[in-house]
């Protein structure tokens, strides 16, 4: 074993004909999201697996019916609403001092849904589709749908640019100098960075239909389907890290026909199919606990039930 092999694992370096990667401006944002999710919320995840039979034959009627695309992710979205409309300290942002051991509850008036999209690159970066509270599910539809129009005309990089800069400032007024100096420096300086410092100076000239910065700040809540990605996946979301300072995620898998023995009315076993809809909760447990989520667990089952309702919304 020579030196530079001996050194080269030591310091897990890439070997000769290595593929190198480095984090773009979406990855560099995302990945500091998700880290400081890891590092500092305590998470517990509840999966619970519906019955959405009558639900789901109720939205197909609707869907026919209505007169505008509804996808099923738009009506999950406004179920979601309900729930958090019996369960409002899932809709907040929590704020916690680690040296003190305290923090505060910030309970939102309003339901601004983050929603992971996909990217360039295999990145997702959520999206926030606001104050649908008080929106019908035609009024949400629309919104999404003008979300994604204007997303097309969007320049993400330099929106998360602006991010990126916004964030950096909050850092640095909660005094975090040392690890936001480190930031900014490896942002335009060395093989980490991307960006110069004379793009800082340049005159940005945007698209007037483009998303705005406040599109991709935090939302009250986040809701994501991995059923968007492939219709074949089978599994369903065991974890879901929080997006600081947001308490509550609301995750769904793909719909799966499960078959099931019952009595027919002739008193024989026969053989029926359900429609099952997997459910992710993930929460801050600085909370209080589950209890929090249990209310909005009893909404959703409540419409499950009578899904007639969705008429209504």
């Amino acid at each position: 074993m020579d030196l530079k092999y001996y050194m080269q694992k030591a310091l897990d370096l890439p070997e000769d004909g290595d593929k190198i990667e480095y984090f773009n401006l979406k990855a560099r944002v995302s990945g500091n999201v998700l880290v400081n999710a890891q590092r500092n919320i305590p998470t517990p995840t509840y999966v619970y697996e519906a019955d959405i039979t009558k639900f789901y034959a109720e939205y197909k009627k609707l869907k026919e019916e209505c007169g505008y695309p509804l996808s099923f992710n738009t009506l999950m979205m406004k179920l979601l609403s309900e729930g958090l409309k019996v369960a409002p300290r899932l809709n907040a942002h929590l704020q916690y001092n680690h040296t003190k051991s305290a923090g505060r509850l910030i309970v939102k008036k309003n339901i601004d849904v983050a929603m992971p999209i996909f990217m360039d690159g295999g990145i997702t970066f959520p999206v926030k589709v606001r104050g649908i509270e008080s929106q019908s599910l035609k009024e949400i539809s629309d919104q999404i749908a003008d979300i994604m129009r204007r997303l097309e005309k969007t320049d993400v990089d330099g929106l998360m640019f602006d991010l990126i800069q916004q964030r950096m400032i909050g850092w640095i007024l909660k005094g975090k100098l040392y690890s936001t100096s480190q930031q900014i420096l490896s942002g335009f300086v060395g093989k980490y960075s991307v960006t110069s410092v004379k793009d800082i100076f340049k005159k940005k000239v945007r698209d007037p239909e483009s998303l705005d910065m406040y599109a991709f700040n935090e939302g009250t809540v986040c809701f994501t389907n991995t059923g968007t990605l492939s219709r074949e996946l089978t599994g369903h979301i065991s974890y879901g890290p929080l997006l600081y300072p947001q308490v509550f995620l609301f995750g769904i898998s793909n719909i799966k026909d499960v078959d099931y023995p019952f009595r027919n009315e002739k008193g024989e076993v026969d053989i029926g199919t359900k429609k099952m809809l997997p459910m992710t909760f993930a929460f801050d447990h600085r909370l209080g606990g589950f209890g929090d989520v249990i209310p909005l667990i009893h909404k959703f089952e409540e419409v499950f039930a009578n899904p007639e309702v969705i008429h209504e919304w």
